[in-house]
């Protein structure tokens, strides 16, 4: 029998408790659907909570808990209300992005049917695209921090050759995945190469990168006209890869065109480790209401476990994967049912009931 799947929790802040348990619910199931073992869960503290009660966001523990796993669900963290004293928020998600070195990050963009996007075009409705951002440099980079006076204030924005290479390498093997499954197999860098050195320089290890992958198309988009496109014609995009800052702000845009942040899971990963989690933040103004949508945390369940079949050379996990995303499209699938952030009245119990239906009448 397969060995039982490590997994470390953090559920956060907010409503990140109230939708990590139905998704650690789902998973297990799924698993046991394929033959699989159940995983050991090892929940881990962390966040602006921890942070009150002990002084520190992101204990030791958890961080050996973390790299011990076998991967990392991870649900929301922070809270406006609780800052440290330079007043910045509550980020623990971005620092085990630098500890763990989660260099690509993973942020999906497809329709779920049944949930209508803003678009007016059909094609709108069926996006299937994927934006890589690269997640450990540019204005995040923590090696160089900005500087401020009572005048003038600024950030460095950090682009390295190794940087970009392993991250557009990333969206190439990513592409040729996808290819193989009947994607389009195209690359498209998402840049300001005609006004940064520093985008002029990442086009040009894009480039190279690109030259390892013949198989595959590559393309070009300054960052401006690439937010217009997506708005005018996403589907006109598959595989996007870009840095850190931009990919923050078309992520946002790409969840919008899919229904919103509650529908858009997303990962960070490296070489060795990998974090899974919805894109949408803590919201605290409605944790305990019952009325959050736990729909990107159940993606983002399954995304690990496509994740784990590849690490773990384990077709089981990606049929488990299979079955997780078409009880979510299932479970929305006839329209009816609708998330309260879309005006439904469809939170997490009715959310997590549907889904869990429609993953039982798949065994």
């Amino acid at each position: 029998m397969t060995q039982a799947l490590q997994l470390a929790i953090l559920p956060g802040d907010g409503i990140g408790e109230e939708i990590t348990r139905p998704c650690v619910e789902l998973v297990q199931q799924a698993l046991r659907q394929v033959g699989e073992p159940e995983a050991v869960e090892n929940w881990l503290e962390a966040g602006a909570g921890t942070y009150t009660k002990t002084g520190n966001a992101l204990p030791d523990e958890t961080i050996a808990g973390c790299r011990s796993a076998d991967a990392i669900l991870l649900a929301a963290m922070g809270d406006p209300n609780v800052r440290y004293e330079d007043g910045t928020e509550i980020v623990p998600q971005i620092e085990l992005r630098f500890i763990l070195d989660l260099y690509a990050g993973m942020r999906p963009a497809r329709s779920v049917p049944g949930v209508a996007g803003p678009l007016a075009d059909p094609r709108g409705n069926e996006l299937d695209i994927v934006l890589i951002r690269e997640s450990t440099e540019g204005l995040f980079d923590p090696s160089e921090p900005g500087t401020r006076d009572a005048d003038r204030a600024t950030d460095t924005q950090i682009i390295t050759r190794k940087g970009t290479a392993r991250v557009s390498e990333f969206a190439f093997k990513l592409a040729q995945q996808r290819k193989a499954k009947g994607y389009r197999g195209h690359v498209t860098s998402v840049d300001k190469a005609n006004v940064f050195k520093s985008m002029a320089f990442w086009r040009d290890v894009f480039d190279e990168a690109a030259a390892n992958h013949p198989d595959i198309e590559k393309g070009y988009g300054y960052i401006d006209a690439v937010a217009m496109e997506m708005v005018r014609r996403p589907w006109i995009y598959d595989v996007m890869v870009t840095e850190n800052m931009y990919g923050d702000i078309l992520s946002d845009l790409a969840a919008g065109l899919i229904g919103g942040l509650g529908y858009a899971p997303s990962a960070d990963i490296g070489d060795d480790h990998a974090v899974f989690q919805p894109c949408h933040g803590s919201a605290p103004d409605i944790a305990g209401k019952g009325i959050a949508n736990p729909t990107a945390m159940f993606l983002s369940g399954a995304m690990m476990l496509d994740w784990l079949a590849v690490e773990k050379s384990n077709d089981n996990y990606a049929k488990a994967a299979a079955l997780l995303t078409k009880a979510v499209d299932d479970a929305f699938r006839d329209g009816t049912l609708v998330s309260t952030e879309r005006g439904g009245d469809a939170g997490v119990e009715a959310i997590t009931s549907a889904v869990q239906t429609a993953l039982s009448s798949q065994a």
